[in-house]
């Protein structure tokens, strides 16, 4: 196995894989577990002040399942710890004392801007080698609180610079998704004092409704919420912000990705768009600790097959290859290939092309295969991603090609 060490924000990680600030990371007996694995750090659960009372819904979660998938996705009403400060802070000495090369991270939501200060102070003193600011929180009901303050940017600029005047700590301004443009609130939170930034925390959402009663599937009796949302199905969101944060030459901070990742792809793909720290939940969730040793495994074997010698290697290496759509080349044109040979004759292409294509498939009955017009294809490859067959319809150019416009109907 490769070294998988990185430097964050001046810390050095033992790998870039980090379990979040959530419910996988609520003791020290957990989370050692994980660095056991493979985990490089860990964002402590969140934190509150010493009089914070926490008391959680019961239920809490919501798995989503869609068709043959389960959880792809899960929906949680958890907010900050339930636990005592002084047990917590007792774990991450435990945690410093055990594990003195793994980063644990100390992360932190105060109720009033004393109480920001006194947590950082107290976490500081605990030992912990970088703060995280909980600005994100999508379902804290108090105002000045969680995702409230991250779409607030004053506020994440306060209390940002309110924790950098007290703590000679790395400060991370941890970010929600629920804004139009996640650029600016990290602004403020860098002209605050912030040293990096974690993005994204849960998306806003609601997993489903119960037919027969009506109230939302995380079902507390009898009463439902629109709350946090995690697992692969925000990745695509998680890395869209992850590039957004990376690409703007005003902010320059180190990044720490959130949301999504359950496999080694999905960690370096996040690692390729710009974050040098990888943080996780849902995966963990779905299958325990053991998911960090395939990560640890994968992205050592990636590394080995390009010949990237050190994980910082890898940062950022796609940015310079995502742009506006105002920069794509319009003047090259292609179509949908076919394997016929592959084709197992299901129809699926053909339906998909006259109900929501360019309907540029013909069907042949008597071989039942689809037979292609590449003149008339849009090369939207819809086609594609709906065929049971893995690769049976790629997508080939064809030099000379003009855009294809279709004529009136003939109604």
């Amino acid at each position: 196995m490769r070294e998988l060490s990185i430097e964050f924000c001046g810390v050095k990680f033992p790998t870039p894989f980090l379990l979040s600030s959530s419910p996988v990371s609520n003791t020290a007996e957990m989370i050692a577990r994980g660095f056991d694995k493979g985990f490089g750090g860990v964002a402590y659960k969140t934190l509150g002040g010493e009089h914070t009372k926490i008391i959680h819904p019961s239920p809490r979660m919501r798995g989503y399942d869609y068709g043959g998938k389960k959880v792809i996705g899960v929906q949680n009403v958890e907010m900050t710890t339930d636990r005592p400060l002084k047990d917590n802070i007792k774990d991450i000495k435990w945690l410093k004392k055990r594990y003195p090369k793994h980063v644990v991270i100390g992360s932190i939501m105060g109720f009033s801007k004393g109480e920001w200060r006194d947590l950082a102070l107290t976490v500081e003193d605990a030992g912990v080698d970088m703060l995280e600011l909980n600005f994100s929180c999508p379902h804290m009901s108090v105002e000045g609180t969680g995702m409230k303050v991250g779409q607030a940017f004053e506020l994440v600029k306060e209390f940002t610079r309110i924790v950098r005047d007290c703590v000679k700590l790395p400060i991370l301004a941890k970010l929600t998704s629920n804004v139009t443009d996640i650029t600016e609130p990290a602004l403020y939170a860098k002209e605050g004092g912030a040293d990096g930034i974690t993005a994204i925390n849960t998306v806003r959402g609601l997993a489903g409704i119960g037919l027969d009663d009506f109230i939302p599937s995380l079902n507390v009796y009898g009463r439902g919420a629109i709350s946090g949302y995690s697992g692969p199905a925000i990745k695509p969101i998680g890395l869209k912000c992850i590039v957004e944060l990376a690409k703007k030459k005003e902010l320059g901070l180190p990044l720490s990705g959130c949301g999504g990742a359950e496999t080694w792809i999905d960690a370096v793909e996040y690692l390729l768009c710009g974050a040098s720290t990888l943080q996780m939940t849902t995966s963990v969730i779905r299958y325990g600790h053991r998911v960090v040793e395939d990560m640890c495994e994968g992205l050592s074997d990636f590394m080995d097959a390009k010949g990237f010698k050190q994980v910082k290697d890898i940062v950022g290496k796609a940015l310079p290859n995502i742009h506006e759509t105002s920069a794509f080349d319009v003047s090259k044109q292609g179509a949908a290939s076919y394997d016929l040979e592959r084709c197992i004759g299901c129809g699926q292409c053909y339906i998909v092309c006259r109900d929501a294509g360019g309907q540029a498939l013909e069907w042949d009955s008597k071989k039942r295969r689809p037979v292609p017009d590449d003149e008339k294809c849009y090369s939207c490859m819809i086609c594609s991603f709906v065929c049971p067959v893995d690769d049976l319809i790629t997508f080939k150019d064809i030099k000379g090609k003009k855009p294809y416009t279709p004529k009136p109907s003939k109604l």
